[in-house]
């Protein structure tokens, strides 16, 4: 027999308000219906003022540690309008971390926390000034990737990052160790491992020769620069390597010199280049066919961000880094802390999610003709 759908409302209800906010899904499972059915119970249950309901979320209209509700209306009545809100701050223009931003923004929104987004411009100090007015409203957490352009950028981040006053979690961001940011907790790709897998598949295809083409202006940037310079020198297939900007403007300081790849790929015979990132690479390549340069037949190429690259011609293998799996994990994790599950003396957190490589048609075996 089915079960009334009031009873099945009742039941919900229980479990909302015995629990706090509880996902659709959940529910579903545990009411053994469809998530459909419960869906459509929950909006009713909203309509007649008896929870609230978030993405995906069921809520109590008073979450079991609210105030009551007379000492909550006195609270609400603050200039606070983000008061239980988690700040998401990330570098204006920056398609790369937009990804890692959605990632964050699914994890929040499911627990049914409210996002307070800020957009900073490339001027110094702006991430600052917008996690001071984030406090000021009175967010319980903050998510932040800082665009740190050179390491005087992140020197001057510093101090007052490692005393936000609120949970923090830095987001596809690795601080130098021994820095006053080293302990916190952290999200962010293995690099490093996503430039040894585009050397890898390069020496494995018999190219000895390789070029990286990377820009200098970022934290990432830097890592990839500094794990192939490593990478190259450490394997003796490697014959010769070399590391220039991808492009005029990819330096922190803005004043980089001009890159003649295909030029440079003649002065050194070289076979293969890994780009950094999907714009420079797609550009250059596309510079490379204008100086006779075919990819991949006279040079195989690897990007390094996987954003565009299979929308290239021809389509670029390319690493991809987890980018909206670290938003998630950095998501989840600050939700961890803000559940008061670690609580303040527990271990700080520097997870690393690994990079794929997506092999597509700008790499090919190198012929033993042209070594």
């Amino acid at each position: 027999m089915r079960e009334p759908a009031e009873l099945r409302r009742q039941r919900i209800l229980s479990v909302v308000e015995s629990r706090g906010a509880v996902r659709i899904t959940v529910l579903a499972a545990e009411l053994d219906v469809s998530v459909v059915t419960v869906r459509r119970d929950v909006e009713e249950l909203a309509r007649s003022g008896r929870l609230r309901r978030g993405h995906g979320v069921a809520r109590p209209v008073r979450d079991p540690v609210d105030p009551a509700p007379a000492d909550r209306t006195l609270r609400d009545r603050g200039p606070s309008p983000d008061t239980g809100a988690v700040a998401l701050v990330v570098p204006e223009r920056h398609s790369y971390l937009y990804e890692t931003l959605h990632g964050a923004r699914s994890a929040l929104e499911e627990s049914g926390i409210r996002i307070a987004l800020h957009i900073a411009p490339p001027s110094p100090g702006a991430e600052r000034a917008l996690v001071e007015r984030a406090l000021a409203d009175g967010v319980r957490g903050l998510l932040i990737a800082p665009r740190w352009p050179g390491l005087h950028a992140e020197e001057r981040d510093h101090g007052w990052l490692a005393d936000v006053g609120v949970p923090t979690v830095l987001m596809e961001r690795r601080p130098r160790p021994g820095s006053p940011l080293h302990a916190l907790d952290s999200v962010c790709s293995d690099h490093w491992y996503g430039t040894h897998l585009a050397v890898e598949h390069l020496v494995a295809l018999g190219h000895r020769r390789i070029v990286l083409a990377a820009r200098d202006d970022s934290p990432t940037a830097r890592s990839v620069r500094a794990a192939f310079a490593g990478i190259a020198a450490a394997r003796p297939e490697v014959t010769d390597w070399t590391v220039v900007l991808s492009s005029p403007l990819a330096a922190a300081d803005g004043r980089g010199a001009a890159v003649d790849l295909a030029a440079l790929l003649r002065e050194r015979a070289a076979t293969a280049a890994v780009l950094h990132g999907d714009v420079d690479a797609l550009m250059l390549v596309q510079r490379l066919a204008e100086n006779g340069v075919e990819v991949p037949r006279d040079c195989s190429v690897v990007a390094y961000d996987d954003g565009v690259a299979a929308l290239g011609s021809p389509p670029l293998t390319a690493v991809a880094p987890p980018k909206t799996e670290i938003g998630r994990a950095a998501a989840e994790l600050l939700l961890h802390r803000l559940s008061g599950a670690v609580g303040a003396g527990g271990p700080v957190r520097r997870t690393e999610l690994l990079p794929t490589l997506e092999v597509r048609g700008s790499t090919r075996a190198l012929e033993p003709a042209t070594e």
